[in-house]
């Protein structure tokens, strides 16, 4: 795996991104809206997956992943989600804000709100830090 998030259908890259952190599936969200490839046919290739990550996968429609390293608590959504994944190395948990976060949750809808106001967060006191 050559970057941080790939994603491909039928064998090919369609998608990739470099980024850290979550930005990568939100960064993937706004190619999912512009691409008329099925999502249910689609492998996204991530390098960590925790909770918050399969969470996400989950909302987007993503039925197939394949991870370098995942949490527990990852494995855990999956699982419960019918998700096909595969993987090759695990954690217990991957020690993160976000993983704590969402330590409770179970709902995709409700993570994906509380990541995008976590990131809206960051970007305002960004902007603010800048004044």
């Amino acid at each position: 795996m050559t970057h941080s998030l790939e994603v491909y259908y039928q064998n090919q890259l369609i998608f990739f991104s470099d980024r850290n952190w979550i930005y990568p599936l939100f960064e993937l969200e706004k190619f999912l809206q512009t691409t008329g490839h099925p999502v249910q046919e689609l492998l996204v290739q991530d390098k960590i997956v925790g909770k918050a990550a399969a969470l996400l996968l989950v909302y987007f429609g993503i039925s197939r992943i394949r991870a370098q390293l995942i949490s527990r608590l990852g494995m855990e959504i999956l699982t419960h989600f019918k998700v096909n994944y595969e993987y090759q190395q695990t954690v217990d948990r991957i020690y993160c804000q976000t993983e704590e976060l969402l330590q409770q949750e179970m709902d995709p809808s409700n993570a994906y709100r509380l990541l995008s106001e976590r990131i809206e967060s960051i970007k305002h006191n960004r902007k603010t830090n800048q004044l």
